[in-house]
C-alpha cells in the first residue's frame, strides 16, 4: 500500500512517537514479567500430573484384575487336585498312582506361585496408592498455586489490557505513517538492540543508550532534521533532543487517556 508522501520531520517525529508507544507496551509487558509463561507451565504440570495419575489407576486396576485371576487360579489347582485325590482311590497300579501324585504336586506348585504372585501384586497395590496419594496431593498443590498465579495475571491483565490494546491499535496507525521500508529497518533494529530501542534521542553529545560521541557535524545534520542518520556503532535511528522532548510530552498527554 502506497504511503503518502511525507517531510523527513514527520518521519522522524513518526518513528520517535512509535518507539515511545512501542516502548510503553514493553513497559506492561515487564509487568506481567514471567507470570504468562508461569502460568503456562503451571498448565502443563497439572495436565501432566492429571495424565500420570490416570496411569496409575489403569495400572492399579490392571493389578487388581492380575490378582482376581490368580485367585481363580487357586481355587481351579484345588478343584483339580480334589479331583485327582478322588482318582487316585480308584487306582489299577501304582504307575497311575504316581502318575496322579505328580497331578497333584504340581497343582500345589501352582497354588504356591499364585499365592507369591499375589502377594507382590498386593504390594505393588500398596505403592501404587502411595504414588497415586503423592500425585493427587501434588496436583492439589499446584493446582492451588495456578490458580493463585492465574489470579495475579488476571488482575494486571484487568489492570493493563485496555491500554495494551489501545497502544497495539495506535503502534499500528502509526506504522501506517510511515513508509514499508522504515518500519522493517525500525523493527529489524528494535530485535537487534538492547532494550528494544530503535529510535533515541542524541543526549549529551552522545546517542541514547550510547557512551560513543557522536561529531558536532552529525549532531547539526540530525537537528536540521533534513535527512534520517543512524548511529553508526549501534544502528539505532538518531533524533534530536528537541524533537524528541516535544515528542514525549505530545505522546505523554495520549498515554494519560489510556
Amino acid at each position: 500500500m502506497a504511503k503518502k508522501e511525507v517531510t523527513v520531520e514527520e518521519k522522524l517525529r513518526a518513528l520517535y512517537d512509535l518507539q515511545l508507544i512501542d516502548s510503553r507496551i514493553d513497559e506492561i509487558a515487564a509487568i506481567r514479567g514471567e507470570l504468562p509463561l508461569e502460568v503456562e507451565d503451571l498448565q502443563d504440570e497439572v495436565a501432566g500430573l492429571h495424565t500420570r495419575l490416570e496411569k496409575l489407576k489403569i495400572d492399579l486396576s490392571t493389578v487388581d484384575d492380575s490378582i482376581k485371576a490368580k485367585k481363580i487360579a487357586i481355587d481351579e489347582s484345588k478343584q483339580l487336585i480334589t479331583k485327582y485325590q478322588e482318582q487316585q482311590k480308584n487306582v489299577r497300579n501304582n504307575r497311575e498312582f504316581n502318575s496322579l501324585s505328580k497331578e497333584i504336586e504340581f497343582q500345589e506348585l501352582e497354588i504356591e506361585l499364585s499365592e507369591k504372585h499375589i502377594k507382590e501384586f498386593k504390594a505393588q497395590i500398596v505403592q501404587k496408592k502411595e504414588v497415586i496419594a503423592q500425585t493427587e496431593q501434588r496436583i492439589s498443590d499446584r493446582t492451588t498455586h495456578l490458580d493463585h498465579k492465574k489470579a495475579e495475571l488476571d488482575d494486571i491483565m484487568a489492570e493493563t489490557q485496555k491500554e495494551e490494546e489501545a497502544l497495539l491499535k495506535k503502534s499500528e496507525d502509526f506504522e501506517k505513517k510511515i513508509e514499508d521500508r522504515l518500519v522493517s529497518a525500525y523493527k529489524r533494529i528494535r530485535t537487534n538492540v538492547k532494550n528494544g530501542l530503535a529510535v533515541v534521542p542524541v543526549e549529551r553529545g552522545a546517542s541514547g543508550g550510547s557512551y560513543f560521541t557522536i561529531p558536532p557535524q552529525v549532531q547539526a545534520e540530525i537537528a536540521s532534521r533534513r535527512k534520517i542518520i543512524t548511529d553508526e556503532h549501534s544502528g539505532r535511528i538518531l533524533v534530536d533532543l528537541e524533537l524528541a522532548t516535544e515528542e514525549g510530552e505530545k505522546m505523554g498527554k495520549i498515554f494519560a487517556k489510556f
